[in-house]
């Protein structure tokens, strides 16, 4: 299991390194958007300067897993970026979900790996100190 999760830590940390580098450095031809809800959405994002939020978020999340480091940190940051991408695709682009079905499996490995450091987040009462 050890083995595996680190093939799978290492790839979601390549994938997002990369896509997330590619966002600024624009090193990945992107294909042109079909009409509609996606083309909409992609240019409201865009045009407001959102997206460097997301790549930032992207770039930081894939070198931490690369680096070994904060690995719960970047799974953290990674959950809201891997729910937009799978709901972008399921609602307006369905034929680019492949990607991101990876992705999330990647990630959940990863957190089920580091479930120790998540399985607070699930307690109904909280401690006091």
């Amino acid at each position: 299991m050890k083995i595996a999760y680190l093939i799978c830590r290492l790839l979601l940390g390549i994938m997002f390194t990369v896509f997330g580098a590619n966002g600024f450095l624009h090193f990945i031809p992107q294909p042109p958007f079909p009409p509609g809800f996606a083309m909409q959405y992609m240019g409201a994002i865009f045009g407001s300067g959102y997206f460097a939020l997301i790549f930032a978020t992207q770039l930081l999340a894939g070198i931490l897993l690369l680096f070994g480091r904060y690995v719960p940190l970047a799974l953290a940051l990674l959950a809201p970026v891997l729910a937009n991408i799978l709901f972008f695709h399921l609602t307006m682009e369905p034929a680019g979900i492949p990607p991101g079905i990876v992705a999330t499996l990647l990630w959940v490995v990863c957190v089920l790996n580091n479930k120790a450091h998540f399985l607070p987040l699930f307690e109904s009462k909280t401690r006091t100190a």
